[in-house]
């Protein structure tokens, strides 16, 4: 994954906007840096896959996740070598990136960098099949923080540039990050958190090791890598040693190496938009019904009161986790890929575990946040032994 610093001047039809990530903290409130910071992190602008069909991958998510078509390039606008189709939901923005050419394609009017975009996107779909290619971070100064970032120890991909159309302007700029994405192998991920610190400022903002996070077969570790004021935060996971494989290296077998495992959307109404989306024809994974019956005397014992109806949640399988202050309502997809790598989060939050940063996104009725604080430690297990019985069901544990 490469780092996009994007800075906007209105809304142009080039792919702008937030994505979205999932965010575990336990921290209650954000931190302050601890210096005053010149020019900063605005949050997620975009999430740019690489797939081997852009217009069906659009169409996806347009028909099963309610998102709307935003824009488009392809031959009929000039591009040559690859077609994008561009999709959002409020300021969630996906974009989505397939080649048009074979990968020798050896045609006269194809400059260098024609060919080297069409073997990139070739090579990334053959390594990884559809999957992320870039995270695009929006910020205030564009050649500032890639000049920071170059001076220490950043690989640049591209220098700051400026696209502009006839709804506005964009100004973007790539680096080269550690690795690949976020979901790191064996033993790499201080590594990768020390890149992060290094080179973009970020912070180590909250951590759990193997015995936090496992089963009685399999576990992870992770880390939540932070920008300076805390906008941007990027969970980093890597396996853990256990009797049988963990999701993660099952992802980074089938992935083939680093990636983004799963994107978490925030909403107002999880009954409402599960049940939409299962109608849809979204698949979830399932717990059973003994994760309920011990859910049901954990608030009654800590005398916790939802305003969903208990019976409807266990009906729907929404994951339900709580502390002294709140709780957050949670359910994952099944995997979106024929490979066992991307999934979705679906997640609501009633004053769980700290701010929630104001970057509230509407569309159709539907609120989804960019920043998301708290993840449910106490669905780990129940969530991971869910994982598991997928992974069974695949032959792949």
């Amino acid at each position: 994954m490469a780092p996009v610093a994007v800075e906007t001047a209105s809304i142009p039809s080039h792919p702008l906007a937030s994505a979205v990530y999932d965010l575990p903290t336990k921290k209650l409130q954000p931190r302050l840096p601890t210096k005053p910071q010149m020019h900063s992190y605005q949050g997620y602008d975009n999430v740019h896959w690489y797939v081997g069909n852009a217009k069906q991958a659009a169409a996806f998510y347009i028909t099963r996740m309610g998102f709307r078509k935003l824009a488009y390039r392809g031959l009929e606008t000039g591009s040559k070598v690859v077609a994008s189709h561009v999709v959002s939901n409020g300021k969630v923005v996906f974009v989505f990136t397939s080649p048009l050419y074979a990968p020798n394609s050896k045609r006269q009017d194809f400059s260098k960098e024609d060919q080297e975009l069409l073997r990139e996107v070739h090579d990334h779909l053959t390594q990884h099949g559809d999957a992320v290619k870039d995270v695009g971070f929006e910020v205030d100064n564009v050649e500032a923080l890639y000049d920071a970032a170059v001076s220490r120890g950043a690989r640049a991909v591209s220098a700051p540039r400026t696209i502009s159309d006839e709804f506005g302007s964009v100004k973007m700029a790539t680096i080269r990050t550690y690795g690949d994405t976020s979901n790191q192998d064996w033993n790499e991920m201080d590594d990768a958190c020390d890149y992060y610190e290094k080179v973009l400022g970020f912070h180590r903002f909250w951590s759990v090791d193997d015995k936090d996070i496992c089963t009685d077969y399999s576990a992870l570790k992770s880390v939540v890598m932070a920008s300076p004021d805390e906008r941007i935060k990027m969970p980093l996971n890597e396996p853990a040693a256990g009797k049988k494989k963990s999701q993660i290296e099952e992802y980074i077998d089938f992935y083939g190496g680093a990636g983004v495992q799963h994107i978490a959307l925030r909403t107002e109404d999880i009954v409402r938009d599960v049940t939409n989306l299962k109608e849809r024809g979204i698949e979830f994974i399932k717990v059973p019904d003994t994760y309920y019956e011990q859910m049901k005397s954990r608030l009654q014992k800590a005398g916790l009161q939802i305003s969903q109806d208990f019976e409807k949640l266990k009906e729907l399988g929404i994951l339900i986790d709580f502390d002294e202050n709140g709780y957050l309502l949670q359910l994952f997809t099944k995997h979106l890929m024929d490979r066992p790598t991307v999934f979705i989060e679906i997640i609501y939050r009633n004053n769980f575990s700290g701010e929630w940063f104001p970057d509230d996104l509407n569309a159709n009725s539907k609120k989804i946040v960019l920043t998301l604080v708290g993840f449910g430690a106490g669905n780990f297990k129940s969530l991971f032994e869910a994982i598991e019985r997928e992974q069974m069901a695949r032959g792949t544990w």
